[in-house]
């Protein structure tokens, strides 16, 4: 259980760092697509239509953080207690708990943009306690010992 609790811990981590990539590359596409000419305004949410192809950035920003992130932090938690890992409850709580605060933090964004800005500085911390949480599950694993066997026909 270990193993699935660091497993579990680097996903969140990873699933962060695709956030990022994804908002960046919805963001960049619908800057070009405005310099070419695009209108965004209400009907653009309301077209149901793709107008540019990095609109699928966007909406894997959403789907992810909505869904995916926080599914995986919750099976982390679960996990964490069985794992046998010293503040392993603990890490994946925080982890569970900059999630919860992520996508509310996400949501609200769209009404006050300033809490865009926290949404940003939140996505940091939830990589860093992320990471904390799969760092203590390596740090646990028992290290490689070998003991010197002794050589063939000899007696010890």
């Amino acid at each position: 259980m270990k193993h699935v609790y660091k497993v579990l811990a680097y996903l969140v981590a990873i699933e962060v760092a695709v956030q990022a990539a994804m908002a960046v590359w919805g963001d960049a596409g619908l800057g070009k697509w405005i310099s070419e000419g695009g209108v965004l305004d209400k009907s653009f949410s309301e077209s149901g239509g793709t107008p540019f192809p990095e609109v699928a950035g966007l909406i894997g920003h959403a789907l992810n953080g909505m869904f995916v992130i926080p599914a995986i932090a919750l099976l982390l938690l679960i996990s964490s207690f069985w794992a046998k890992v010293p503040g392993a409850v603990k890490a994946a709580g925080l982890v569970l708990l900059l999630v919860v605060l992520q996508v509310t933090f996400g949501v609200v964004g769209h009404s006050v943009p300033l809490v865009g800005a926290v949404h940003g500085l939140n996505a940091l911390l939830l990589f860093t306690a992320a990471l904390y949480a799969a760092r203590r599950g390596a740090a646990v694993s028992p290290p490689v010992t070998t003991q010197p066997q002794p050589a063939a026909g000899h007696a010890a």
